[in-house]
Formats: structure tokens, sequence, C-alpha cells
């Protein structure tokens, strides 16, 4: 397979230039991700807004964790995983609840369990969820916005998922603590 460059601010075409900076700015670092996305600032550009859409929707940290990484782990992302365990124990996560989520078992609650089965549920079956499932969703607290919430989370993590897997990103440093495979 053709091998992917990861940009850096000087080697990004121009449109990039300013969403790498940024990058550098809010990480310490460029991300090799964000390199790679780099070469299609359309792309790039995309990721990162969805990803600040998706933070600022009516999910606590919990719960962003648990979508990011229920669509990362059945993505079986090498990068997103152990990158979003960083991001998790930054974000001050529960640990029992990344590890829940990296090794496939049952989460703490029975309310962030639903939450990963319903994003589990629409990532596999591209959205034809059941009745069941969507009321088994709603019993528990959420409500429509939630569901459509979800949708927005896979969006992002389809972009990284995917990208990482056509590139084989090569994971930062930062994130080698916390390295993953299925």
């Amino acid at each position: 397979m053709k091998s992917f460059k990861i940009h850096n601010i000087e080697t990004a075409p121009e449109k990039s230039k300013t969403l790498l900076e940024g990058s550098q700015k809010a990480n310490g670092f460029i991300p090799n991700l964000h390199g790679v996305l780099a070469e299609s600032p359309e792309l790039f550009k995309a990721y990162q807004s969805l990803h600040e859409l998706f933070m600022n929707t009516s999910f606590d940290k919990e719960e962003l964790t648990v979508v990011w990484q229920t669509i990362n782990v059945e993505h079986a992302c090498h990068y997103c995983v152990p990158a979003h365990t960083a991001i998790a124990n930054m974000m001050k996560v529960d640990t029992e609840i990344t590890e829940a989520l990296r090794n496939s078992t049952k989460m703490p609650t029975e309310k962030l369990q639903i939450l990963h089965e319903m994003t589990l549920s629409l990532t596999r079956n591209r959205g034809n969820v059941t009745d069941a499932e969507v009321e088994a969703f709603f019993v528990v607290g959420y409500e429509q916005k939630h569901l459509l919430e979800i949708i927005l989370g896979i969006s992002q993590k389809v972009i990284s998922n995917y990208t990482n897997r056509i590139a084989e990103t090569a994971l930062d440093q930062p994130f080698n603590g916390f390295a993953w495979s299925k």
C-alpha cells in the first residue's frame, strides 16, 4: 500500500497550515492523525468541526467517552482507541469506564451500558435500530436529541477511524502507553 504523508506546518497544503498550527497549540504537538488529514484541508476542517460540535452536545465527559470508544473499538482503530484513552484520562473519566470499553466488557452503570449498546447498534447496523432498542434507550433517560448526537459522534469517528485504517497512522509517543489491538 502507498505510504501516506504525515504533514507538518511546513509541508502541509496552504489551507491546512492554520489548522495544524491550532492543533500544535491545543495539543503541544501535532498528532499524526492531523498530519495525515492535512493532505485534504476540507476533510481536516470537517473532522475538527465535527469534533468541536460533538464536544458541545448534551453528553457529559463519560458519555462522550462511551460514544467515541464504542465506535473506535468496533472499527478496530489502532490509533483512536489509545488516543481516546489518553483523552479520557485527561478528562478524568473513571478508568473503570475506559477499561470496560477497551476490553468490551460491561459498563459500570445501566445508563452507560444502554448508551454503549445504542452506539454499537447504530454503528454496526448503519442506523437500522429496532423499536425495542430505542425504547430501552429512552427508558434510562435519553431523548431523541441523544440519538441524533450519537450520529454526530459516528460522523466524526468515521473520518478518523477510516483515515487511520487506510493510512496505517503511526501512534504518537504520548499515546504509546495506551496501545491497543482488537
